[in-house]
């Protein structure tokens, strides 16, 4: 029988992991048991006790490469068109580690394209898009894919798998993506269940859920790798206010906790400025305007103060283009 170690969150280690540093967020429990053979295999040996902060370096550094410094996201003057169709001119736009970053704006204004660029699923027609230091437009695909390993992705209505249970679909990417052992596996995806408030309703199918519960499972799902980005691609649509709010504080705390960058396409504009620390605003492929929450609610553009204020005409009109309606009535108005 191989020696036990227990994982004791004990005030942790320098350069140990922000999860158990941070107040009420359990990323990791309290106390928690692993066999020797489950630390050989994440390269963790030596010593009965073993402090939580120790374990989850050993983590970081297996499967993550170092960061480098400057903005984890830089997109420098990227333009971007669907064949003859221009949806991107000319943005500029910098996420930096431990930044909640919204990018708002109408329909059809570019900012999903955004998040497809970022995330190596689109590349761009002129301009650079670069994650942590790479260059997304010329990295090969394999340094793409190992690149995308290290980003989690919240789908607009959650994207669970409807013939996984809960527990399933949260240990997918650790059992893609990892050679952690089962044992190792399940505790992970219970504590990820257990940060996201879900941690009894493990063995429930995804059409037993809630919307709320499935954004939460999702959310879980996307953090299972402890990723340095997360992108979010509306997180609130449909879910009643009770739910947005558990969200968008899980949103906060979790990246907080991971010490990450989230960058969140949303159209909810209240919940997000209460939530995020800068907002990016997209109009006709182009950023218009950006700054902080404080910024925003203040600001005097007329773009800006049409879209925070909800008002029906502005710079985006409330009529398609289309020749007066007189013109085009019978027998013409008197």
């Amino acid at each position: 029988m191989t020696p036990e170690v227990t994982a004791l969150d004990d005030g942790g280690l320098d350069g140990g992991s922000a999860a158990a540093t941070q107040p009420g967020l359990t990323l990791l429990p309290a106390a928690m048991t692993f066999n020797q053979e489950h630390l050989d295999r994440i390269g963790l040996r030596g010593g009965r006790f073993v402090r939580i902060s120790s374990l989850c370096s050993a983590i970081f550094k297996r499967f993550m490469t170092p960061a480098s410094s400057g903005p984890l996201v830089n997109l420098n003057h990227v333009c971007f068109a669907y064949g003859e169709r221009e949806i991107l001119h000319g943005v500029d736009l910098t996420v930096h580690r431990g930044q909640v970053v919204a990018i708002m704006g109408g329909s059809g204004s570019g900012k999903t394209t955004l998040l497809r660029l970022i995330g190596g699923q689109l590349r761009a027609n002129a301009g650079t898009v670069e994650v942590d230091g790479q260059d997304m437009g010329r990295l090969p695909i394999p340094a793409l894919y190992a690149l995308r390993r290290r980003m989690g992705m919240l789908f607009q209505f959650g994207a669970l798998f409807t013939d996984m249970n809960v527990f399933d679909n949260v240990a997918f990417p650790l059992r893609e993506h990892t050679a952690l052992p089962a044992g190792l596996i399940r505790d992970l995806v219970l504590m990820k269940l257990h940060a996201v408030g879900l941690r009894g309703a493990a063995a429930l199918m995804p059409s037993a859920l809630s919307g709320g519960m499935a954004r939460r499972v999702a959310l879980a799902r996307a953090v299972a790798l402890d990723p340095m980005l997360m992108l979010y691609d509306e997180p609130f649509a449909g879910l009643d206010p009770i739910s947005l709010g558990t969200i968008g504080h899980l949103i906060r705390r979790l990246n907080d906790a991971l010490g990450a960058a989230s960058i969140m396409v949303t159209h909810d504009v209240q919940a997000s400025l209460d939530l995020v620390d800068y907002v990016y605003f997209v109009s006709e492929g182009r950023i218009v305007a950006h700054g902080a929450p404080t910024e925003i609610r203040a600001s005097a553009d007329p773009f800006v103060h049409q879209f925070v204020h909800a008002e029906a005409d502005g710079p985006v009109p409330f009529h398609y283009p289309a020749p007066p309606l007189a013109s085009l009535l019978d027998g013409a108005l008197a």
